[in-house]
């Protein structure tokens, strides 16, 4: 059974989940419609949808819980799989509004995970496209997968014949339970023989030590060094708002040939400035916030497989440098010293551990991460495809991804790239952060106002303007 089981990564999102944090990720696309023939009508794109469902037998599972809680759940097929309960018709013409309206509702645990809402036409003649799956199902990059359910490399790609689908019977309680302990036997089992190698080989010894000393950077880095008071941090409704922005990708690629950084790094250092402005228009003093930042740890044998295969490093994002050069250029020397570290490879390896630890352990570090405490906001880098994508005929023109909200977090803020422009998804609670959009605006001119300056001067000023020293990394 623990080829179908969740992780212990995947599972900590089910533990993360409450009635006002949505524990799903996702993404807002339009599309324009083929010039040469009629758009699709929403009964053609559901009918593409099902054609395509044999692509992965994820998305006609459900999760079975385990009796007692003595083990993370199953994946089992959903003996009352309806396509209709997760193809959503959306009568809105505006974008915005329909992604509001799919991610302030949760996903039904007794069902499969995912839902596709489709509008057929919207206000400036698109199609748009919302997609959510539950973050115990995929990670950020993974939801890319979601996405297969709809595009194509080819605007007019070959017939897909259909298959009939036979859900599997699914295992009663006292199978699941039998499992379950099973499982867990297997587990201490294995951690049995794993010391015992450990034992009679040093060269092993050396290698866990390693990963032992990354693993400690990583909780220090989460744990020790406490994130500021902010009002991103406020309880938050259940109610959502995407503000969306995008900007050319050359204008990033810019940046970054020009300052030598990467890509991650020019996206931290205007968000950091964009919430210096933000915190401004509130009449609050700037402060280094701390951010959650995914990373992806799926090499190439992992494929496209489902599930949860990213660490998290945790940085300070220095949003009281008044200068954005100096800005960039702090977050890079964060991140070249994090990864040199092998920081992400170290929180990977913390989660591996803890998952043979009781579920009490499991559940209490879960909390932990999520904390306010621990971080201010997350903001992910998700790469996106790099040739163009046909959904039914119609090209994708824009994505904008969406990073799930923890308790008392009001701000997360994906970007992914998609036909030549790099899209921000700013998600945002309703109530505790409505005014996402000027967050948004922010970035937007942060993100120009950045490249002008490095154009006129790539290096950073003597002397930082900022009102006090940067926080130093712990």
């Amino acid at each position: 059974m623990a080829r179908d089981r969740l992780s212990a990564l995947d599972a900590s999102f089910l533990a993360a989940e409450s009635p006002t944090a949505h524990m799903h990720v996702g993404w807002a696309a339009a599309f324009d419609p083929p010039a040469d023939r009629v758009p699709p009508s929403f009964e053609a794109l559901r009918e593409h949808v099902a054609q395509r469902l044999k692509r992965s037998d994820r998305y006609r599972q459900r999760l079975a819980m385990v009796p007692f809680g003595i083990h993370d759940p199953l994946w089992v097929d959903d003996q009352e799989f309806d396509l209709d309960r997760h193809v959503v018709h959306a009568d809105s013409p505006a974008l915005g509004e329909v992604v509001d309206r799919a991610m302030s509702v949760p996903l039904d645990r007794s069902r499969a995970l995912w839902e596709l809402w489709i509008a057929p036409r919207l206000d400036d003649g698109r199609i748009g496209v919302v997609g959510k799956a539950h973050h115990c199902m995929v990670d950020g990059l993974a939801a890319v997968e979601l996405a297969a359910l709809l595009l194509d490399p080819d605007e007019r790609p070959e017939p897909i014949e259909p298959e009939p689908w036979q859900p599997r019977s699914s295992p009663g309680r006292l199978s699941l339970l039998a499992g379950a302990v099973a499982d867990r036997a297997q587990e201490q089992l294995d951690l049995v023989r794993l010391q015992a190698r450990l034992a009679s080989s040093p060269g092993r010894l050396v290698g866990l030590a390693g990963d032992a000393r990354r693993a400690t950077a990583a909780l220090a880095h989460a744990f020790a060094d406490r994130a500021p008071g902010s009002p991103l941090n406020e309880p938050i409704s259940p109610y959502r708002h995407l503000a969306m922005v995008s900007r050319p990708l050359e204008e990033l690629k810019q940046i970054k040939q020009l300052c030598g950084t990467t890509i991650n790094d020019v996206v931290l250092a205007v968000c950091a400035g964009a919430a210096r402005r933000f915190l401004e228009h509130r009449g609050q003093a700037p402060v280094a916030l701390k951010a959650m930042v995914p990373v992806s740890v799926r090499d190439a044998e992992d494929g496209s497989t489902l599930g949860n295969r990213i660490a998290f490093m945790f940085m300070r994002l220095p949003c009281d440098e008044t200068d954005p050069v100096r800005r960039l250029a702090e977050i890079n020397r964060m991140t070249r010293e994090r990864k040199r570290a092998g920081e992400p490879r170290g929180a990977e390896a913390l989660f591996g551990t803890v998952s043979h630890a009781p579920h009490t352990m499991q559940r209490l570090l879960t909390r932990l991460v999520a904390s306010p405490r621990t971080f201010n906001l997350v903001v992910s880098n998700i790469p996106g495809p790099a040739a163009e994508l046909y959904m039914h005929g119609c090209r994708l023109a824009e994505a904008y991804p969406v990073v799930p909200l923890a308790d008392r977090h009001a701000l997360s803020i994906g970007v992914t790239t998609v036909s030549g422009r790099a899209c921000f998804g700013l998600y945002a609670d309703h109530r505790s952060l409505p005014d996402a959009d000027l967050l948004a605006r922010e970035l937007d001119r942060e993100v120009g106002e950045l490249l002008a300056r490095i154009v006129e001067d790539p290096r950073p000023p003597r002397q930082s303007r900022s009102s006090r020293p940067l926080a130093p990394a712990p």
